[in-house]
């Protein structure tokens, strides 16, 4: 009778298992049977307009651990600890706890992760896992941003294009037995990852170093605290390099910037910004290439006296020396002629007070009041480039404006781009559009060539070439935002080339340089930087004279290594009428201090 109800009961189980419910039980057992494995897809690659590699993605092993088949928790971690570099009581307690799953030491270098291999610890697995590499180091590390440990885009370019960069994970389904082996005839299904889009940026790896080495020296040279250096491609306004460099710590030498100052941080550039006022006054017919002014070295206006930064007796000038000599005085003159509500018209419409259709993470708009909120000095500050902030790239683009021939044509980072499938999609900046005349263009540029032949720049002539530009020396906003710092002040050189049909421009920015001026210290960077960009692009000589004083740029040698001339100290090369660039402008509403 007992051997009957066990009988029964068996059947009736059994029918229970194989019957209606047994759909149930074969879920679960299959379950237990089958292994996923997530595939990572590789992150697409960043590279240069040449091809050349800045971000590509690579693997690491990650060292993890199923705490449930570790047999012996204190005699792995005793012998994982000297490896990994963790201390042996960490590992202990990841060994012991409760989970399935638990990582160890994330993405490892190979050599650590063969040793861990060969321990063949019950229990303890390497996983791959892909990371990101940048082949160059730290060349334009705050342009192209940061990645974290998943590999998702944390800043920069990186962050940004996040979406596009980061590929579809793929899938492995495999079917083991208890014993964790594969079953020969079990299921086993592959989808692969499909990897992330490939980026073709505008950079060029080359001219990149050489900005930044340049940029580097110069900060070193100086004593500068930071630098900004970009050079671009004014026909087709793209960035041909971007340095953003921080002065080094303790003797150390400078490096990369926290982040992409060059579009995220503004400043207030100086003598800079009389280009946009002249070129204003010119369209408007206010003044005209030809018009001469009686001009003090100093000027009152709302109780704040505007000075020149050398003393000199009223003489006349006209408005190519105004600007060739950075005239304080004389920009003032032409302002009150213009007036502020057209000021403020021209400052815009060059596009100052607007981000850039770059879209960079972070990126700043200009800084500029409203003329309703000006005070009664600003109609004096705002011409000569202070109480008015901007981004170093934003003032590059409005001097491309002139050097196009009155038209600006957006920047652009990215060339084109190639998808997972491999079809290639070029990136399409949005349609330029006219600021000023073609004529009014054609009065400024001798204007701006006068600055270099035998103004405030001569030292960022280039032999061979025609160079129009502009110096800026700008005293620097306290952090505190409440007035100017004493004895702080931003150099800036803002210039292109060839003059007559300019097919590079760049501009060097350097915070807190010893000596002040632009002319003296953003200049000659100007001209080591130009001059490298122009043979590395085979852009042709159209001076046959040599300019007197030049700095002659170096290139980089073929194995990498420094120059036999590195860009030498600023006062070295001391061109005439340098005191000319600095603003002289200070703190709104109180009495601004010449310059020596």
């Amino acid at each position: 009778m007992v051997l009957t109800v066990a009988f029964v009961a068996v059947v009736v189980r059994l029918g229970a298992v194989q019957g209606p419910g047994g759909r149930r039980f074969a879920l679960v057992g299959k379950a237990q049977r089958l292994r996923t494995a997530t595939l990572p897809a590789p992150r697409g690659a960043i590279l240069d307009r040449n091809g050349e590699a800045l971000a590509i993605s690579s693997r690491l092993r990650t060292v993890w651990a199923d705490p449930q088949e570790v047999r012996d928790p204190a005699g792995a971690a005793h012998a994982l600890a000297p490896l990994l570099q963790l201390d042996e009581p960490g590992i202990r307690a990841k060994l012991t706890s409760s989970g399935g799953f638990v990582y160890l030491a994330r993405k490892v270098e190979d050599p650590v992760a063969d040793k861990v291999a060969s321990l063949r610890l019950q229990g303890i697995s390497l996983l791959e896992e892909p990371t990101r590499i940048d082949p160059a180091g730290s060349l334009a590390a705050p342009l192209l941003g940061r990645v974290d440990l998943d590999d998702k885009g944390l800043s920069g370019l990186e962050l940004q294009y996040e979406k596009q960069l980061t590929g579809t994970a793929g899938q492995l389904v495999v079917e083991k037995d208890p014993a964790g082996r594969d079953i020969a005839a079990g299921i086993h299904e592959l989808k692969a990852a499909a990897p992330g889009a490939e980026f073709l940026l505008t950079l060029d790896r080359a001219l990149q170093y050489e900005t930044e080495r340049a940029l580097s020296a110069q900060i070193v040279a100086t004593q500068a605290k930071a630098g900004i250096a970009i050079v671009m491609d004014p026909q087709t306004g793209e960035v041909l390099s971007m340095a953003n460099l921080t002065a080094g710590v303790g003797g150390a030498p400078p490096g990369p910037s926290p982040d992409n100052a060059a579009v995220t941080h503004v400043y207030e550039p100086g003598s800079v910004n009389k280009m946009i006022t002249v070129a204003g006054a010119i369209e408007d017919g206010t003044v005209r290439p030809t018009d001469t002014f009686v001009v003090p070295d100093q000027l009152s206006m709302a109780g704040s006296t505007f000075h020149d930064a050398e003393p000199h007796g009223t003489e006349e000038m006209p408005v190519n020396r105004i600007v060739a000599d950075s005239s304080n005085v004389g920009t003032i003159m032409i302002a009150k002629k213009q007036g502020k509500e057209r000021i403020d018209h021209y400052i815009r419409a060059f596009g100052l007070s607007d981000r850039t259709n770059l879209n960079f993470p972070g990126e700043s708009s200009g800084l500029l009041p409203k003329p309703a909120d000006w005070s009664g000095s600003s109609l004096a500050t705002v011409p000569i480039g202070q109480g008015v902030a901007v981004t170093a790239l934003q003032m590059l683009v409005a001097y491309n404006s002139i050097a196009n021939g009155g038209v600006q044509v957006p920047p652009t980072l990215v060339k084109r781009v190639v998808d997972a499938g491999g079809k290639v999609h070029d990136v399409r900046p949005p349609a330029p559009r006219r600021v000023v005349s073609e004529a009014t263009a054609r009065a400024v540029v001798p204007m701006l060539q006068e600055v270099v032949a035998d103004g405030t720049a001569t030292a960022a002539a280039i032999p061979g070439y025609s160079v129009a530009g502009k110096t800026g020396t700008a005293q620097k906003v306290r952090d505190d935002g409440a007035g100017y710092k004493d004895g702080a002040y931003i150099a800036t050189f803002a210039g292109f080339l060839p003059a007559e049909s300019p097919r590079l421009s760049a501009i060097v920015v350097l915070d807190e340089p010893t000596p002040i001026f632009g002319g003296l210290v953003s200049a000659p960077v100007f001209s080591q930087l130009a001059g490298f960009a122009a043979r590395l692009m085979r852009i042709p000589p159209d001076v046959a004279s040599v300019a007197m004083g030049a700095v002659v740029p170096t290139p980089v040698p073929a194995d990498g290594s420094a120059p036999a001339s590195p860009v030498g100290t600023p006062a070295s090369v001391p061109p005439p009428g340098i005191a000319g660039d600095a603003t002289g402008a200070g703190t709104l509403g109180r009495t601004p201090t010449s310059r020596p």
